[in-house]
C-alpha cells in the first residue's frame, strides 16, 4: 500500500526534507545501538572465539538463540499497533525501551564475561530493542504510506542504517583488540540512552495528524489478526525477504574462511564487512532518484537480476585481501533490490498494522539470516578444502529463487513510482 485515500492532497504533505531531517539521526541512532547490529554481534563473536575458545558452529548457534525474540519480532509489532505508552505513541517506546536496554548493558559490563552471563545478556536486550525497532519501523512505513514516499523513505532508511554497518564493522575489529567486554558494554548502554533523548522530539512534519489518518486505523486483537492473514500483500514481502537474508555463505563461514583458511587477521572481516556495506550507499541514492521514475515492479526485476550472481566473486578468492577488494562490486550488485525489497514491505503494510507486518518481515529476515547462518557453517565444515565453494553455491541458488516469487506480488502493488497515487489497491485493501 503507497497512500492514503485520494483526500489527502499534495498540499497538505510536509516536504521530504523535513521528514528526512527527523528519520535521519533516529535511523543512525537505532541501528548503530542494535544488539544484533554489526558492532556488538562480531565483537561478542570473538569475545566467544578469542575468550570462550568457540567453534564456528558454537558461535553460529549462539547466534541463532539469542535472536530468538527477533523471528518472533511480530509480537513485538502487534504491541506496537495496540500499546500506547505514556500516551505518546511511538515516542513511548523509544523513551522507555530504551532506558531498559541501557539498564541491562550496564548490568553485563559489571559482569564477568561467561557464556551463560552473555547469552542471558543479549537475549535480554534482543527483546527490550525489538519494541524500539518495531516503533521505528511502525512510524517510517505510517508515514511513507501517508506521504507516498516509500521508496524515497526505503532509500534514506537503507543509506543512513549502513553507516551504523560501516562503523560498527570497522570497530569491531578495535573493540576486540583493544576494549575489555565491560568497556563495549558501557559503550552500547550510552548508544541506547541518546534514543531515549531522541524520543522527546516530536517535529511536525512526521507527527501532525499521522495518528489520525485512514492509514493508521486500529481494531480489536482480533479484528486486526484477520485484517492481517486477509491482506494477500504481506505473503509475497515476507516470502521475498526471507530468501534475500538467506546468505549461506556471507556470515560465520566467511570470518572463518578469511581468518582460517586464508590467514587474514581477525579485523580483516571487519573491513570486509565494511566495504560490503559502504558501496550500496551510492546505489540506495540512485534508488531514491530512480523510485520516482520508475514502477516498483520494474525496479524490484531489474535488481534481483543483477543482485543473483552477488556472492560469486568469492569463489574465486586466494587472499583475505582479495575479498576485501571484491567487496565492493558485490556491494553495488546488491542495491538496488535491497532498497526495492524495503520499499515493497513498507507498501504491503494494511492500515492499522504498520509495526506488526515490518516486524514480520523483519522477523522472517532475522530468521533466514540466522538460520542460512548455521547451514552455512555446517556446509563450510563439510569439506576443508571446497566448503566454501558450496556455500557460495548455495547462497545462489537462494537468490536465483527471488525471480520466481516476484510473480506472487500484487501487480497493483508495484504497479506505481514514487510519489503516486495507487487508489485501487487502496480500495482493494481496504
Amino acid at each position: 500500500m503507497n497512500t492514503p485515500s485520494s483526500e489527502t492532497t499534495t498540499a497538505s504533505k510536509p516536504k521530504a526534507g523535513s521528514v528526512f531531517l527527523y528519520f535521519g539521526p533516529l535511523t543512525f541512532l537505532v541501528y548503530l545501538s542494535l544488539p544484533s547490529g554489526y558492532m556488538l554481534d562480531i565483537a561478542t563473536t570473538y569475545m566467544l572465539k578469542n575468550q570462550l575458545h568457540a567453534s564456528a558452529t558454537q558461535i553460529a548457534t549462539f547466534r541463532l538463540l539469542t535472536a530468538i525474540p527477533l523471528y518472533f519480532a511480530f509480537v513485538f509489532g502487534m504491541t506496537r499497533d495496540s500499546w500506547n505508552p505514556f500516551g505518546m505513541r511511538d515516542r513511548g517506546y523509544f523513551i522507555l525501551f530504551s532506558l531498559i536496554t541501557a539498564v541491562v548493558y550496564f548490568w553485563m559490563a559489571s559482569s564477568p564475561i561467561t557464556y551463560t552471563g552473555l547469552f542471558v545478556g543479549m537475549l535480554l536486550v534482543m527483546m527490550s530493542s525489538r519494541l524500539i525497532t518495531a516503533a521505528y519501523q511502525g512510524l517510517l512505513a505510517l508515514i511513507g504510506q501517508e506521504h507516498l514516499m516509500s521508496g524515497r523513505l526505503s532509500a534514506l532508511w537503507q543509506i543512513v542504517s549502513s553507516i551504523p554497518v560501516i562503523l560498527g564493522a570497522i570497530a569491531s575489529g578495535y573493540l576486540a583488540d583493544h576494549m575489555t567486554p565491560s568497556r563495549v558494554f558501557l559503550l552500547m548502554a550510552g548508544l541506547s540512552l541518546s534514543i531515549m533523548l531522541i524520543g522527546f522530539w516530536k517535529p511536525r512534519a512526521v507527527f501532525s495528524h499521522a495518528y489520525d489518518q485512514p492509514l493508521a486505523k486500529h481494531g480489536s486483537f482480533w479484528s486486526n489478526v484477520k485484517r492481517l492473514l486477509k491482506h494477500k500483500a504481506i505473503y509475497p514481502a515476507v516470502l521475498i525477504m526471507f530468501l534475500w537474508s538467506f546468505a549461506p555463505g556471507s556470515n560465520t563461514p566467511l570470518q572463518f574462511y578469511l581468518t582460517n583458511n586464508l590467514h587474514g587477521s581477525d579485523a580483516t572481516y571487519g573491513y570486509y564487512s565494511a566495504v560490503f556495506a559502504a558501496s550500496f550507499i551510492p546505489v540506495f541514492f540512485l534508488y531514491g532518484y530512480l523510485c520516482k521514475r520508475y514502477s516498483l515492479e520494474k525496479l524490484l526485476w531489474w535488481g534481483m537480476v543483477i543482485a543473483v550472481p552477488q556472492m560469486v566473486p568469492l569463489a574465486f578468492i586466494h587472499s583475505a585481501e582479495a575479498a576485501v577488494w571484491l567487496a565492493a562490486p558485490m556491494g553495488l550488485m546488491g542495491g538496488i533490490v535491497t532498497a526495492a525489497i524495503y520499499d515493497l514491505s513498507m507498501r504491503s503494510c494494511p492500515p492499522g498494522l504498520q509495526g506488526t507486518l515490518m516486524m514480520l518481515v523483519d522477523g522472517f529476515s532475522s530468521l533466514s539470516y540466522r538460520g542460512g547462518d548455521i547451514v552455512g557453517s555446517k556446509i563450510y565444515a563439510s569439506s576443508s578444502t571446497n566448503g566454501f565453494l558450496y556455500c557460495v553455491i548455495a547462497t545462489t541458488c537462494v537468490y536465483a529463487l527471488i525471480l520466481p516469487a516476484l510473480l506472487l506480488v500484487p501487480k497493483k502493488l508495484i504497479a506505481t513510482k514514487d510519489g503516486q497515487a495507487n487508489d485501487e489497491f487502496v480500495a482493494d485493501a481496504a
